[in-house]
């Protein structure tokens, strides 16, 4: 299996990195929807599966169980798919109808929660049903993007990717969910270049950084809970958006530059504009831009939607 996972290896990584326009800071983008399936989650499930496979945790009868709010659910069932194992993504109703689509072609079984938990997001509960199908299940694998230093490790190709390209580089903008990306990227860049800055961007009602949990309507940013992964990471300052901003920096990243991203990308492209907005000094900054637009068609990119959340959160109370 190794051999044929190695194949897809020239599908990943060595994604573009773009210049956009903005008079107030050299402010570049790295697309990494260009990866083998649409997103940067490809580096992670690519990373988790192999070490799983090369540790003998993995063979040609075990089933695969993840839980995932949508890239990794897509990348883990795509990788699977080609070698022909079994697969169960555990997601909830926040994930978009082309993902929940496409997983049922794709997937052994698709597993949706519905309650949601304590904190007033699906998180908690899809890791209880990822467990308790895990013990239910005979050899079977969790593929954990929230616990599995794999995970992380898989963005080491990024972090040597951002600094081959840059002689000089101030800071880098990453949003945190399970937070593989900022953990893999910070810890291999500070050994390198120290003097660059991390800068995690967080949504609101996420409890990553300690914040109090809030109803959450978007997918793919913040959690609802501290994935334990992000003890390994390096992170200089952390920006809070509001789930309002995020639909604002996708319509603004699209109308300013033509970059039709997912809510990750806008929320880190507001926030790598306020920040140069604010700093007197015009720096040099990198965002990493996870996912198209396309999968937000039904959410951000829909005004109707978005008057409706508008509504909700108007009303919304701490959980």
């Amino acid at each position: 299996m190794l051999n044929e996972l190695e194949k897809l290896a020239a599908f990943i990584g060595n994604t573009p990195l773009i210049e956009l326009k903005n008079n107030d800071a050299n402010l570049f983008a790295k697309l990494e929807y260009n990866n083998f399936t649409g997103s940067s989650k490809d580096r992670a499930s690519f990373s988790i599966i192999y070490n799983g496979i090369r540790d003998g945790k993995i063979n040609e009868d075990t089933t695969i169980i993840a839980s995932s709010s949508g890239n990794l659910a897509i990348s883990v069932a795509s990788i699977c798919k080609r070698l022909k194992l079994k697969f169960i993504p555990v997601i909830d109703p926040n994930i978009n109808s082309a993902y929940e689509t496409l997983l049922n072609l794709i997937a052994y079984e698709v597993v949706k929660v519905t309650e949601r938990d304590y904190t007033g997001g699906y998180l908690l509960t899809r890791i209880e049903t990822v467990d308790r199908l895990h013990a239910e299940t005979p050899n079977s694998f969790v593929a954990d993007q929230y616990g599995d230093p794999n995970n992380y490790k898989g963005y080491a190709g990024l972090g040597e990717e951002i600094l081959s390209s840059f002689k000089e580089l101030d800071y880098i903008f990453t949003a945190v969910s399970s937070s593989g990306a900022i953990t893999g990227i910070s810890s291999y860049i500070k050994q390198r270049r120290p003097e660059i800055k991390i800068i995690g961007v967080d949504v609101e009602g996420s409890v990553i950084f300690n914040a109090k949990p809030v109803k959450r309507y978007i997918s793919g940013i913040g959690a609802s809970r501290i994935p334990p992964i992000i003890e390994n990471a390096i992170i200089d300052d952390v920006v809070i958006v509001s789930q309002l901003d995020i639909i604002r920096g996708c319509f603004e990243l699209l109308n300013e530059q033509a970059i039709f991203a997912g809510a990750s990308s806008g929320a880190v492209y507001l926030a790598a504009k306020n920040h140069a907005k604010a700093n007197t000094v015009k720096a040099t900054s990198l965002m990493i831009f996870p996912d198209k637009g396309h999968t937000y068609l039904d959410t951000i990119y829909n005004k109707e939607w978005g008057a409706e959340l508008a509504v909700k959160l108007n009303s919304a109370v701490l959980v």
